[in-house]
């Protein structure tokens, strides 16, 4: 009778106590401001990883960030004075067995002002919607109440000073309500992953057994386009080439000279063209031939994935795709050949009725498992030769322009690396799988690789680990572009996410 008595008394207490999430998610409503205050100060300091002092602004102030949250924080500088740090912290949990390296990056894509909706990409602006929707301008915070489905725009809001923020608020929200961690976790902020990542193995060398984990967790990238969380288990490499055609060695006047004197905006189209065929296939020798085939795993990751094209297609405003009858989930599992630009002379009001001296395009080559950078670079340079360029790595001089009628400039920017995948069958792929599922009533997304690209094999290959990523940001995010945005709910979701990651069984 006194058994039962005291478990009827201890029934409300064990119905109403609060989960890890509860508590999170509790923690986040009554900080609300406090946190997007904190973001947007963040976000206001401009990070791209050429600009050295404001690169550094930005490590300061995650450092700062990171002291006052007790994670005794350090700078693991490099070697070149003026390249960005990273910056190291770390949470030990008595009697854990495992520990666990969360990864963000706090550098951001070059942008031109001019092409902002705000002409100010690094002062945040808060919108009631997204710009596509009519979303309107709106000062910060005034209305009190914070709608989940505002938007701040500012360049890294999603790409990735977002992922900082979420990682760095769950481990305050778990710490304030004293829920305790289940890994010893290491906090790693890289400072020019958008820069491919030059120093990052240097950075690993001289710190192994610092950086040493059971796995690297990455929070980068989007959410999948049907608003879906997702585990990705890989990223494609990347390789950036300029490649520059030349013709005449002066402007010419496209009336006196045209029809004879070659224009090189015309013979680089000529040859872009000759390296993907109309449905998008690339048409480079050997481009394909040493792909990794994807598990069983894999292929069903994929196939249980929503299909979301059809409607992905609408919102573009596209009625055809590259390599018709395969989805977006199959095709970025290939590597791609993309241009990211495309420049010769001048257009709109600058346009001018000249043969131009030089045509450059940038060329994005995304590599997949098995696949080599530099293997997958000599196979575009032997193409181009074949296309009957004479090839050179600086200014073709006057001795060549006499011997060779084609000429082309091939610049290998620094910083590529190789694609990597993790198995999804490991233990730890299991566990982080059911700790984001755990913050979700829908069905995850798993994805084998994603469509972006991350130094995860600089890692890997170092440290003999694993990596994991679990992103946060909203699909529509318009990452490396101009308007780049976070939707807050996607913060918020964040947030209670990874602070799952941290408390994963």
């Amino acid at each position: 009778m006194l058994r039962t008595l005291l478990l009827l008394l201890l029934l409300p207490v064990c119905l109403f106590a609060q989960t890890p999430q509860q508590k999170v998610r509790e923690y986040r409503r009554a900080n609300e401001h406090q946190i997007l205050n904190e973001f947007t100060t963040l976000l206001a300091i401009p990070n791209v990883a050429s600009d050295v002092v404001n690169i550094r602004r930005n490590a300061g102030r995650i450092l700062q960030m990171m002291k006052d949250r007790g994670l005794n924080p350090r700078l693991l500088e490099t070697r070149e004075q003026n390249s960005p740090p990273a910056v190291y912290g770390e949470w030990k949990t008595p009697g854990a067995h495992r520990t666990i390296l969360v990864y963000a990056h706090y550098d951001g894509q070059p942008t031109d002002s001019l092409q902002w909706t705000s002409r100010a990409p690094w002062k945040p602006q808060l919108y009631t919607a997204a710009l596509e929707a009519n979303g309107q301008n709106t000062p910060f915070f005034d209305a009190g109440l914070i709608n989940p489905e505002w938007r701040i725009y500012a360049r890294s809001a999603s790409d990735d000073k977002a992922g900082v923020m979420a990682i760095l608020t769950a481990f305050s929200a778990l710490k304030e309500k004293g829920v305790v961690l289940t890994s010893n976790v290491k906090f790693f902020f890289e400072g020019e992953e958008e820069a491919g990542s030059p120093h990052l193995g240097e950075i690993i060398d001289a710190n192994k057994e610092l950086l040493e984990a059971d796995a690297w967790i990455i929070c980068d990238g989007p959410v999948h386009q049907s608003g879906r969380k997702q585990v990705v288990f890989g990223a494609r490499g990347d390789i950036n080439v300029d490649l520059t055609i030349y013709a005449a060695k002066r402007p010419l006047h496209s009336g006196h000279y045209g029809n004879w004197s070659p224009n090189p905006a015309n013979l680089l189209a000529h040859l872009l063209a000759s390296m993907k065929d109309d449905a998008g296939r690339v048409t480079i020798d050997g481009w394909y031939s040493d792909v990794e085939p994807l598990g069983a795993a894999e292929q069903r990751a994929i196939a249980d994935a929503p299909q979301y094209d059809e409607e992905l297609k609408k919102q573009l405003g596209i009625k055809r795709t590259e390599n018709a009858g395969k989805t977006l989930m199959e095709v970025i599992n290939q590597p791609s050949l993309n241009i990211n630009g495309f420049a010769s002379g001048d257009v709109g009001a600058l346009a001018r009725n000249v043969i131009p001296t030089t045509a450059t395009a940038v060329l994005d080559l995304r590599l997949v498992k098995g696949n080599d950078y530099q293997r997958q670079v000599q196979r575009l340079i032997e193409h181009i030769r074949k296309q009957g360029y004479f090839i050179t790595e600086h200014d073709p001089t006057d001795a060549e322009r006499a011997q060779y009628p084609l000429l082309a400039r091939v610049k290998v920017r620094p910083g590529g690396y190789n694609a990597d995948r993790t198995r999804m069958d490991l233990p730890i792929s299991q566990s982080v799988i059911n700790a984001v599922q755990s913050t979700s009533t829908d069905k995850i997304v798993l994805l084998p690789t994603s469509g972006g690209s991350l130094p995860l094999s600089i890692i890997t290959e170092r440290l003999k680990t694993v990596t994991i990523s679990v992103p946060i940001a909203n699909y529509d995010n318009n990452q490396h572009a101009e308007n780049e945005n976070i939707r807050i709910q996607n913060l918020w979701d964040g947030i209670e996410t990874w602070a799952a990651i941290m408390t994963m069984k």
